[in-house]
């Protein structure tokens, strides 16, 4: 039932689109904003969000009206502001400064269990099987736990300038990912 490669294979394909580790830049400059991340409720919303699209993904769009691509259009303009916020230092995206909400939008959705991470979790379904595709998503939310609840020494490590380059070479970055998912997902 569990096969060890298809668990790696998995895992790292996962870590690759959530791209937790770039994305703390991200979660440091929201956690300015919201003044604590509560790190169990973005963990926990992000892999019922992730179980649920690897259960019923497809089928909840369609009852929507919706299909992948749309999803993932919307998504990436969600990730466009957000990554304009950190080019300009100006909020477009007003977050609620609940700490609770806050951590779940936009933290654990889009950031962490975004259109990419949801279509890629369906779209491993015809290559692998489910018990390894539900190991591989669970060692990534042990990882992207670990990262929530580190940002704050992260942080002290790098320093106000430090983060503030890291802020808007990443902030580049994820507008350049945006555009990249609206592109192909545009005219298909």
């Amino acid at each position: 039932m569990f096969d060890l490669k298809e668990i790696i294979t998995v895992s790292f394909t996962l870590f690759a689109v959530i791209d937790i580790i770039g994305s703390i830049p991200v979660i440091i400059n929201l956690r300015e904003k919201i003044g604590h991340i509560q790190s169990e409720i973005a963990t926990l919303v992000a892999g019922l969000l992730m179980t649920l699209f690897f259960f019923v993904g497809e089928e909840f769009l369609k009852i929507l009206g919706l299909d992948i691509h749309s999803f993932a259009l919307a998504g990436s303009i969600v990730i466009f502001i957000i990554g304009l916020e950190m080019i300009l230092g100006r909020d477009l995206f007003k977050v609620d400064p609940d700490p609770k909400s806050g951590s779940v939008v936009p933290i654990a959705f889009p950031i962490i269990a975004g259109s990419g991470t949801l279509t890629t979790i369906m779209s491993l379904k015809s290559d692998f099987g489910a018990a390894n595709i539900y190991a591989g998503i669970l060692i990534n939310l042990v990882f992207i736990y670990i990262v929530l609840k580190s940002t704050n020494r992260i942080e002290k490590f790098l320093g106000k300038g430090g983060l503030l380059v890291i802020r808007k070479f990443f902030g580049v970055i994820l507008i350049a990912i945006a555009v990249k998912i609206f592109k192909s997902n545009l005219f298909v």
